[in-house]
């Protein structure tokens, strides 16, 4: 028995391990590169100072940004059958939800709250695009669903944040399905005269674009998120030209009427509040 390798080195390993799990102090920021003191970024609600870059926020955070304190209750989501398609690429689809879901401590790429926006009574679906990039599967568009029959229940708005890099491949046909189902949803709000306001983040593409994000009787949008279908790569290719830097930006979508406002996030809320008052007397 070799020592040095049974004895000596996984205790090494395992010191050096604790030191490096131990709490982050600075944050680079994905867009200017700036080194942020980890305490101030959250206090910054994850904005960059230096740049205004709106980083990805926890649903928790989100959900205590917006919701008026001591009135946040969880929609439970149901439950379904993991991998129907049996799916397998590099790992097996029912690997990669375990990965997800001891990563994120969530079931899936969405989570339902209810409660107040400053007294006006709301359903809250946020995305979570840490797990699997908050793509759509049919946990999400059940989850929609659900959502949108709550509001109804509840006689209230639905405010839906997407974060969301489009369908999930691993479920095939069965995601694309989620498109239709979601927009059939919504409808039925509609039908209701209930206010749908959409949030978009950072990034919006895909068929969640396709579908139920665009489908809002208000559009507002984080600062620099990026919203679309195809990738800006693809566009290019197919086009054969060179699109401007800003294209799919949010400002770029504001200046070409795709969306109603862009809102920093330390002003969502108010500017949340003003939208429900205004639909609440009317």
């Amino acid at each position: 028995m070799n020592w040095i390798t049974d004895k000596v080195l996984p205790k090494f390993k395992a010191l050096v391990k604790k030191e490096n799990s131990e709490e982050v102090l600075w944050i680079k920021c994905k867009s200017c590169d700036q080194m942020i003191f980890h305490k101030e970024h959250d206090s910054n609600l994850n904005v960059c100072k230096s740049c205004g870059y709106h980083d990805f926020m926890k649903i928790e955070n989100r959900t205590k940004l917006l919701l008026d304190e001591e009135t946040i209750e969880n929609v439970k989501l149901n439950k379904i059958e993991d991998d129907p398609l049996d799916f397998k690429d590099l790992k097996k689809y029912s690997d990669r939800l375990k990965i997800a879901r001891n990563k994120t401590n969530s079931y899936d790429a969405i989570s339902i709250k209810y409660g107040l926006i400053n007294k006006n009574p709301c359903v809250l679906l946020l995305f979570d695009f840490s797990f699997m990039g908050g793509s759509m599967g049919r946990s999400v568009g059940d989850a929609i669903i659900k959502a949108v029959d709550t509001a109804i229940e509840k006689n209230c708005a639905l405010l839906i944040i997407p974060s969301s890099g489009g369908a999930r491949m691993q479920e095939g046909i069965l995601s694309l399905m989620q498109m239709p189902r979601s927009v059939v949803a919504i409808q039925k709000l509609k039908d209701k005269c209930l206010p749908y306001i959409v949030l978009l983040s950072n990034p919006t593409t895909g068929g969640v674009t396709a579908s139920f994000a665009m489908l809002g009787d208000i559009h507002l949008a984080e600062p620099g998120a990026v919203i679309g279908f195809a990738g800006r790569r693809v566009i290019e290719e197919t086009v054969k030209e060179k699109l401007p830097d800003d294209f799919q930006k949010s400002e770029y979508l504001l200046e070409h009427g795709m969306i109603d406002r862009v809102v920093e996030r330390k002003n969502q809320k108010k500017e949340i509040t003003q939208i429900l008052d205004f639909f609440k007397s009317n």
